[in-house]
């Protein structure tokens, strides 16, 4: 029998053999990110350098391979642009954002951000994702640097930074939540403040969405839900308590695909666990078109995205 997770009509069923490919051909380290262009492909961003992106079909079929550059290959964004779509890679290791092609062409690389006056050298910079706007502006998170959100334009040209160590710990991804068009704004994490920040998108602070127990990797917005893969880390000792966190459109969990369900005390959720054994480590969420998930993990002895196919 299939194991099912979730709660509260976002249930699933667990696939862990989907797109499992022969390593020797096709290997995978860390898999850190994954996303979907128009015609339902899906990019997996690796930093296994003989292929950092593999990509699939809906089925699992592998389609392609491209990339052997990126050896601290973290996040992955995707982004239209006159009708053509573009991809954005953080590299921890290079320090850099490399925006490509579909097909792995660099198109511009953005350094690190000597105009803000916060950093000295590229090793302070190590930054863990991107957003882009519909105007082309280009946000990224330094996660594992000195904790700040740097903005630019679509041509690379540097406009603002804010955070700082004072404002987040652990700045490891951002979204631009756009469910309002009259009030879009970005989602951040403070990961290790197990929450989302919400900015302006001139990085004015405007709430606090905590989630106790749930150190959240980086929120993806499909519908009218945010999406996101936890991890657990206390005392630099990594523990085995994967799970999905889905949030509606009042910033509220409603499912805990692999977790306790959500339990709200007047408005506090209260802290979330690990149940089961589906996931080590998840370190994003893909949402495809029918509602699906796919589920790339991080430190989980080299193992291919599991599939989770929502039950309707």
């Amino acid at each position: 029998m299939a194991d099912i997770i979730g709660h509260n009509g976002y249930e699933y069923i667990v696939e862990k053999n989907w797109g499992n490919l022969d390593p020797d051909l096709f290997p995978v380290n860390d898999c850190h990110e994954m996303v979907m262009d128009n015609e339902r492909s899906l990019y997996l961003l690796t930093n296994e350098t003989r292929n950092n992106i593999l990509i699939y079909d809906k089925q699992g079929k592998l389609i392609g391979t491209w990339g052997n550059d990126y050896p601290g290959a973290h996040g992955l964004s995707i982004s239209k642009e006159n009708g053509t779509e573009f991809l954005f890679i953080t590299d921890t290791e290079r320090h850099e954002v490399i925006k490509t092609t579909l097909s792995g062409e660099v198109v511009m690389t953005l350094g690190y951000p000597k105009e803000t006056g916060e950093y000295t050298s590229a090793d302070q910079y190590k930054p863990t994702e991107t957003a882009i706007d519909s105007n082309g502006d280009i946000f990224i998170t330094d996660g594992y640097g000195l904790q700040f959100v740097i903005q630019y334009d679509h041509s690379g040209k540097y406009i603002r930074h804010w955070g700082g160590r004072n404002i987040f710990d652990c700045v490891h991804g951002i979204a631009i939540d756009n469910r309002d068009s009259e009030k879009q704004s970005l989602l951040v994490t403070s990961r290790n403040h197990n929450a989302l920040k919400r900015f302006s998108m001139e990085g004015e602070y405007i709430n606090t969405i905590e989630l106790p127990g749930s150190f959240i990797c980086r929120p993806v917005i499909s519908g009218k839900n945010i999406y996101g893969a936890v991890f657990r880390s206390e005392s630099n000792e990594l523990m085995n308590s994967g799970y999905i966190t889905i949030l509606d459109v009042n910033d509220r969990v409603i499912s805990t695909p692999g977790g306790s369900s959500p339990v709200y005390i007047g408005e506090k959720l209260q802290p979330q666990k690990k149940a089961g054994d589906t996931f080590l480590h998840p370190h994003d969420v893909c949402v495809d078109d029918e509602e699906n998930l796919y589920v790339p993990q991080w430190n989980s002895g080299r193992s291919y995205p599991i599939k989770l196919t929502r039950i309707r």
